[in-house]
């Protein structure tokens, strides 16, 4: 027997909403039917009109408030919750700390894990125009080449300027290249037909150094006018890398495989922690640098280094959280599978004179295999994965090395969540309170700092 719905499509209910997604979606329900609602706050009465019916639950606009929460911000704008560049940006700030830690909480007590302490999420001064890094989407608007961000769920682009939660300075720069590009007439990539030239600028700052790279990602390999254009962009302030990256691939992926250096040197520079790093197109590098800082910083401290230990960093990247550690540390050792992760991390030890590091290519529970049969017994295994969390082979290989602590950074409180499960399993528990970071201010998303040890048998 079909169920219906309790709501129609185009239709304009009275609902309370009561909480909030992961996703930062407020929630309101109507005979028990969760209707998912952008833009609005638990504790809110609202008008909402109903956009999409599925089968066990609805998606709806907020038209009219009518009774607001002491935590909505006035004059929010509506581009940045349609384009989910900064879907809480309607909530105050102190409020949005709180939603994060929450998010944890809710978590664990959903795995039956409530007796795990979460700490107050550590928050920043001024939480906009943060990011170091932009990948804005080149298309034809009205006529003529726009940079921007796409409509959720869709791709139209909405043309944007100001994208608040980005460094200004990126921000300037992507219209002096956006106005460089029209001024030779330079076509924007048209999906549908496979046609046109440019796809996205790619912009990185250091927030240090004050460099810049800037990165043009085209659909052919042959640009009109390039060597024109890339002296243009060359000469924008602060710019002292221009690349071009080749993409003729029918694919959501931004960048492809072949880079070409067009003006200025092929990296960019810049300073977290005392420590220099090399920024290469590809390298993973974190996005907000203030709050990085901060989040190594706890890493270091949980993890109670004393000069004496020896550390493996799993997943290191080009080097941050090893270079950070290894100050602390009396060796360090690090694992990534992206080889010119690796070639940027050896060249940043280097640079910091950090003799007590040693980076490998490798998948991480070959390495640590590798690295146990060798005799290796770390004190300190620090992890940064993906949003899709450990594999449960890494687990196994960590717990077989039997470190004193395992140092979780996450950005997915899901799979974090997941993965204190298994280790708790093998005979790990949390031992000191998670500490969530907003690395993502006006976002929905969370880092955290969890410190799991070795239970005595």
């Amino acid at each position: 027997m079909k169920i219906k719905a309790p709501v129609e499509k185009n239709q304009t209910y009275t609902v309370d909403i009561t909480d909030l997604t992961y996703q930062g979606m407020g929630v309101a329900k109507i005979e028990h039917f969760p209707i998912f609602i952008a833009d609005s706050i638990p504790g809110e009465q609202i008008q909402v009109k109903i956009t999409k019916v599925q089968k066990n639950f609805a998606f709806g606009r907020v038209e009219k408030v009518l009774v607001e929460s002491p935590d909505r911000v006035a004059g929010n704008d509506a581009t940045y919750t349609q384009t989910g560049i900064a879907p809480l940006q309607h909530i105050a700030y102190p409020a949005q700390l709180k939603f994060k830690q929450t998010q944890i909480k809710n978590l664990l007590q959903k795995s039956h894990l409530e007796q795990i302490e979460v700490a107050e999420t550590v928050g920043m001064e001024n939480p906009t125009g943060y990011r170091n890094k932009a990948q804005v989407p080149v298309r034809k608007v009205k006529g003529q080449l726009a940079t921007g961000f796409f409509k959720r769920g869709s791709h139209d682009l909405v043309p944007i300027e100001d994208f608040y939660i980005q460094d200004p300075v990126i921000d300037q720069v992507i219209l002096q290249v956006r106005d460089i590009l029209r001024e030779y007439q330079i076509e924007p990539y048209d999906e549908i037909n496979q046609r046109g030239v440019v796809r996205n600028i790619m912009v990185r700052r250091g927030r240090r150094s004050g460099e810049i790279m800037v990165v043009l990602i085209t659909r052919t390999s042959s640009v009109p006018y390039l060597d024109e254009i890339a002296a243009a962009i060359h000469q924008i302030d602060g710019v002292v890398s221009v690349i071009q990256n080749i993409n003729p691939k029918q694919t959501n992926v931004i960048m492809g495989k072949e880079d070409r250096l067009l003006a200025g040197e092929s990296v960019i520079h810049d300073e977290l922690l005392g420590q220099k790093f090399i920024i290469s197109a590809h390298s993973f590098y974190q996005v907000n640098p203030v709050q990085t800082e901060k989040l190594y910083q706890l890493a270091i401290e949980k993890a109670g280094l004393t000069g004496k230990e020896t550390v493996l960093d799993v997943y290191s990247g080009i080097g941050t959280i090893s270079l950070a550690m290894a100050q602390a540390a009396k060796k360090v050792y690090g694992v990534e599978i992206v080889k010119e992760a690796v070639q940027d991390a050896k060249v940043n030890a280097v640079q910091n004179q950090a003799k007590n590091v040693k980076f490998v290519v490798g998948k991480a529970e070959d390495q640590m295999a590798k690295w146990q049969a060798e005799g290796m017994q770390p004190d300190v295994v620090v992890v940064d994965p993906p949003r899709k969390g450990l594999d449960e082979s890494v687990i196994d290989a960590t717990v077989v090395m039997a470190p004193k602590r395992v140092v979780y950074v996450s950005c997915n409180p899901a799979t974090l969540v997941r993965d204190i499960d298994r280790f708790q399993a093998q005979g790990y528990k949390v031992d000191q309170p998670i500490t969530p970071v907003d690395q993502f201010p006006q976002t929905p998303h969370v880092e955290s700092v969890t410190v799991l040890g070795r239970t005595e048998k």
